[in-house]
């Protein structure tokens, strides 16, 4: 149950924070306790919202097939599968995984204190029975239910992993690089090419000053424009003909992406629990609050 209930990384460390603030208050001069309260209350509340916003953008988000999903903000279910080439491999037993996180610990007296982090970057792949989408995990939650733990001496390794073939729940920015784009601006990416070729002046000169005078005129110049559309329409006749690929990355902004081996129900119960763990602390520390100054 403990495992289940793991939170992603930033409620962890909000967790932490309350946890550190909350034994804090065992030894603190009563003068200070109302403070210690004030940061459980805060970030119990930032806590809460986050968990409850989570929780209703994943339930409420419908799952969309590969094929068929919107570009823009959107939720993927399938299985995970590796990219071509070099496989990724695990720092802890050498064998080949879609993505890792590595956290090694020293054992020091009788606690294990934290010495570093490693995290793989490369992305892979989703595939459900309609296509195949690349995942890109940088700056993605990660809720990974797969743990390892290898002690050797005084070192613990801990990691968290996806393999081939996991369930893989994924909430970002779903993009179809190759498609034709329904904004395409012509003119605009005229006068933008026009642009960087006015950058170089000698380049510029050497293809359409014509008569040699230094100097592009009005008829060189419409040339230019003339040979400028050309190339336009050449680049967006080799884009159509692409084939399309499919791609999840991080959202602009703060909204949330998500990567995790648990079905979306699952990952929205975890957040709902949280939200409800962070409501009582956050009560808590209102009544702490309170207290301290009533007192």
């Amino acid at each position: 149950m403990l495992v289940s209930l793991r939170p992603d990384r930033s409620a962890g460390v909000t967790a932490a924070v309350i946890g550190v603030a909350a034994v804090s208050l065992l030894r603190a001069p009563a003068d200070f306790r109302a403070w210690l309260f004030g940061a459980i209350l805060a970030a119990a509340a930032f806590g809460w919202l986050r968990c409850v916003h989570h929780s209703r953008l994943i339930l409420d988000t419908p799952t969309s097939r590969i094929a068929s999903a919107a570009q823009g903000y959107t939720e993927l279910f399938g299985f995970g599968m590796p990219m071509a080439g070099t496989p990724v491999l695990s720092p802890l037993n050498g064998l080949p995984v879609l993505w890792y996180r590595i956290r090694i610990e020293d054992r020091q007296n009788s606690n294990w204190v934290y010495r570093g982090e490693d995290e793989s970057d490369a992305s892979f792949l989703l595939e459900d029975d309609s296509g195949v989408c690349a995942i890109d995990p940088t700056g993605a939650e990660m809720m990974i239910g797969r743990v390892d733990v290898l002690v050797q001496g005084d070192r613990r390794t801990t990691q968290w992993c996806l393999l081939k073939n996991d369930p893989i729940y994924v909430l970002g920015e779903f993009a179809t690089i190759g498609s034709i784009d329904p904004d395409r601006d012509t003119a605009r990416q005229v006068r933008d090419l026009l642009a960087a070729w006015k950058t170089d002046h000698g380049d510029l000169l050497q293809r359409f000053d014509s008569n040699g005078d230094g100097v592009i005129d009005l008829r060189e110049w419409e040339a230019a424009r003339a040979e400028a559309r050309r190339e336009v329409l050449r680049q967006q006749r080799e884009l159509d003909a692409a084939p399309e690929a499919h791609l999840m990355r991080r959202p602009d902004g703060r909204r949330l992406y998500l990567i995790s081996d648990m079905d979306p129900a699952a990952v929205g119960r975890r957040y709902q629990i949280w939200g409800w763990i962070f409501l009582v602390a956050m009560l808590t520390g209102l009544a702490g609050v309170g207290w301290r100054l009533v007192g």
